[in-house]
């Protein structure tokens, strides 16, 4: 068995891994409608969490007396899933990963209002420098290419919202119920786009996009793992593994090579959240940055 920590850093590894190749499969799934694919993710990410399910609550394990903040986390969620899924097929992978890094930076600005707390110079220093490495990033202007920018960003919004709802329900709820509800919404939002002409999948597709489903269930679990086994400050840095994976991925895949403009602002953007992170810590604060998608 392997120590605590270096468990931690396993799962958090996996983790990552497995975020990486379901974006890789929704930028593929390029030719099936968004809608079914979110059908995928909602459906196939149910059966992991079966298995986590205790005895005891086999008949009952739905019940909570927090629905209302369970649906502002799935609203919130599925906003942010459905715009990482259009900010996939749009623009370059290593973008999209880069600009994701930024929740933290949305997630410090939300804490603020919904949880009242307060940011002091070095969180505000971490927020200006995420923002202008998200504009180094996006160029912001008019053109059609620029108006994409706008999905990674409200990806952040939404994430930020979720890591907010998330702290606020895990003082009560078990991260399985969480992550239930949110697969099921996520299905059940799916089925309003049938209009879109879904497509009967082949056999190797069906396999693939099923994956979809599995691998997010999977990754949310695993880094649910990682921040119990293993100290916070040891295993988040190893989640920008995953613009690594990106730039890999997008250049062997899709011949995409990182511009200068987006490696710099990526940079900057990793540096803002590594700042808050650390600011978290030092106050001893627990205010999440996982994809938990």
């Amino acid at each position: 068995m392997l120590p605590k920590n270096q468990l931690g850093f396993f799962y958090m590894f996996i983790s990552v891994c497995a975020f990486s190749v379901m974006d890789l499969i929704v930028k593929w799934s390029d030719s099936y409608p968004i809608g079914q694919v979110l059908f995928f993710r909602g459906f196939f990410g149910i059966i992991p969490l079966l298995f986590l399910i205790p005895k005891d609550r086999y008949l009952d394990f739905y019940k909570t007396k927090r629905s209302f903040l369970h649906f502002k986390r799935c609203l919130a969620g599925l906003i942010a899933l459905v715009s990482i899924f259009i900010a996939l097929r749009t623009l370059p992978l290593a973008t999209v990963v880069s600009i994701s890094f930024a929740a933290p930076i949305f997630t410090t600005i939300f804490s603020i209002f919904l949880l009242n707390e307060k940011v002091g110079f070095y969180r505000w220093l971490a927020v200006f420098v995420g923002f202008i490495g998200i504009i180094i990033i996006s160029e912001p202007g008019l053109s059609s290419l620029n108006f994409h920018y706008i999905y990674p960003l409200i990806f952040c919004f939404g994430l930020s919202y979720v890591a907010i709802t998330i702290r606020q329900l895990s003082s009560t709820e078990p991260v399985w119920l969480i992550s239930f509800f949110f697969s099921i919404s996520i299905m059940i939002f799916s089925f309003f786009t049938f209009y879109q002409n879904w497509i009967l999948p082949s056999f190797k597709d069906l396999c693939l996009l099923s994956m979809v489903g599995i691998l997010g269930g999977l990754a949310n679990l695993w880094l649910s793992q990682s921040y119990k086994f293993s100290e916070v400050s040891l295993v988040t840095p190893l989640k920008y593994l995953a613009l690594v994976f990106a730039i890999i991925f997008g250049y062997l895949i899709w011949d995409e090579i990182p511009s200068q403009k987006t490696l710099i602002g990526s940079l900057l953007v990793i540096l803002s959240s590594i700042i808050i992170f650390r600011r978290e810590i030092v106050l001893n604060k627990s205010l999440s940055s996982a994809r938990h998608e």
